[in-house]
């Protein structure tokens, strides 16, 4: 039991949690952005992140720190919040970015995480090898053992109160990833970073990303707090949070404005192409593209905007975790990029999993999109109509009960869910708002919910009147159920 982290609301893998950094003397609610500062150039002062923007946790790379002999020794003196000018959290990096990058460092996981402690750090970092995705499975678990070590040199190392992370590395590889996050999570260490991430943000592969995140998780125990390495973009935060991320670090917001770059929800811009702003932040609301673009700090502003944007959907998700509605976002954002619809089907393609977590009870249930057909509640109530007690001859129906009819009882059909006894009408999620006009994915899911009915109970006699569904949902229920097309009835 990981007595520093404390789930306080689910929905989906996504959660709100409480994490606490004893030596900051501080908790951190999660989701939490961790936003990345250069020690060299502060685009945006720390303080003002804390103060303005709300960041209580923020990153930045020892390894930098350490090879710079102009600063080392003033953050050596100083102390890394006071350097830094930040009270909350502050995690550090080792180098590892810096050794996938350029091949080799010169330090060790022992020197750079005393000297991690040393500065101040309340988040340290081993000196783990972050393999990139693609590469052949002989160089991914030669790797994986040198991060292995990695994490036993890190267990063994003097670290007081300071909380250190696990990465969980292994490429493309799921069954590797899974196995890491075993291993991470055996060890006595506190955060489990999923590493190696930023080839698959940068390239848009946010299905790859969700895999590689879920194969984690099946590895970590479930209280265990989950960083995605290199994540920060507004647009998947929803996505990653509800695949079962907590903690995310970018420096996209900087980065981005470097190259004029402006972060909506829904993709990047380019200022330079603007002749409006989408956003109502202090940045927006003060100034139009065209001012912003002839400012000495446009780079500034716009990295503002950049967290302002990043900050609000953060809080945005939270309160869909909060309300049950975290799902009904991923799709919202979805629709935004192929891409993140790409990433949201292969979340779907986890759902026994996610429902694991996911509230039996929420507010509401919006059928939007073909991907609502395979969320969570749809799946766990096919499950439970095996506790229902059927009579011997039932009529399921989408339509009202017929005032002569010879059956038993007479349930109601409603896709994506399927049959139901009508005592159940008022119950989530059967409370669902649902398009009277169901796509053809909605009355597939229907038909399998009459199937596991049928499959549960062998020996009662169903019938199953439908309003006209397509013939792949029609196919799905099974021969001895007899069907009616109600749309066909009086012809």
């Amino acid at each position: 039991m990981r007595d520093h982290f404390e789930v306080r609301d689910h929905d989906a893998a996504g959660r709100i949690g409480r994490l606490e950094v004893p030596r900051a003397g501080v908790t951190v609610e999660t989701p939490a952005l961790l936003p990345v500062v250069n020690p060299n150039v502060l685009t945006v002062e720390p303080r003002r992140l804390a103060e303005e923007f709300g960041a209580e946790m923020l990153i930045t790379n020892s390894y930098i720190i350490r090879s710079t002999d102009r600063i080392r020794d003033r953050v050596l003196e100083e102390g890394l919040h006071d350097f830094l000018g930040f009270d909350g959290a502050i995690m550090t990096d080792s180098g590892s970015f810096q050794l996938a990058e350029y091949g080799d460092i010169d330090v060790t996981t022992e020197e750079i995480i005393e000297f991690q402690r040393r500065i101040g750090s309340d988040v340290a970092t081993p000196v783990d090898v972050p393999t990139p995705p693609d590469v052949d499975r002989e160089r991914a678990e030669r790797e994986l053992e040198t991060t292995r070590q990695a994490l036993a040199d890190a267990e063994a190392a003097e670290t007081g109160d300071m909380l250190v992370n696990a990465p969980v590395q292994g490429s493309t590889f799921p069954d590797l990833r899974e196995e890491a996050g075993r291993h991470a999570s055996a060890t006595d260490l506190d955060v489990f970073p999923v590493g190696a991430m930023v080839p698959l943000l940068n390239s848009y592969r946010y299905a790859e990303v969700v895999e590689a995140v879920r194969a984690a998780k099946r590895g970590l125990d479930p209280d265990a707090p989950v960083h995605l390495f290199g994540a920060g973009h507004p647009m998947m935060l929803a996505l990653a949070v509800a695949a079962g991320c907590d903690l995310f670090d970018s420096a996209a917001y900087a980065l981005m404005a470097r190259d004029g770059r402006y972060l909506t929800v829904s993709g990047t811009e380019h200022l330079e192409e603007m002749e409006y702003f989408p956003c109502s932040c202090p940045v927006c609301a003060e100034h139009t593209p065209a001012e912003l673009r002839e400012m000495d700090a446009t780079e500034e502003l716009l990295a503002e905007h950049n967290l302002h944007v990043t900050f609000e959907e953060l809080r945005r998700v939270k309160a869909a975790i909060r309300s049950g509605n975290l799902l009904q976002l991923v799709d919202r954002r979805a629709r935004g990029h192929p891409a993140m619809l790409d990433g949201l089907r292969t979340l779907l393609d986890h759902a026994d999993e996610l429902e694991r977590t996911d509230p039996v009870s929420k507010d509401a249930f919006f059928y939007t999109s073909h991907e609502s057909a395979r969320r969570p509640e749809v799946r766990r109530h096919h499950d439970r109509l095996a506790r229902l007690a059927v009579p011997e001859r039932l009529l399921l129906t989408e339509s009202d009960a017929p005032s002569n009819h010879d059956y038993d009882a007479v349930w109601r059909v409603k896709p994506p869910f399927g049959p139901f006894p009508r005592a159940l009408s008022e119950t989530y999620p059967l409370t669902a708002e649902v398009p009277e006009r169901v796509d053809g994915a909605a009355q597939v899911a229907a038909a399998e919910g009459v199937a596991s009915l049928a499959e549960s109970n062998p020996e009662a006699e169903l019938t199953l009147g439908h309003d006209d569904w397509v013939p792949r949902a029609v196919e799905a229920v099974p021969d001895r159920v007899e069907t009616e097309n109600l749309r066909h009835l009086g012809r």
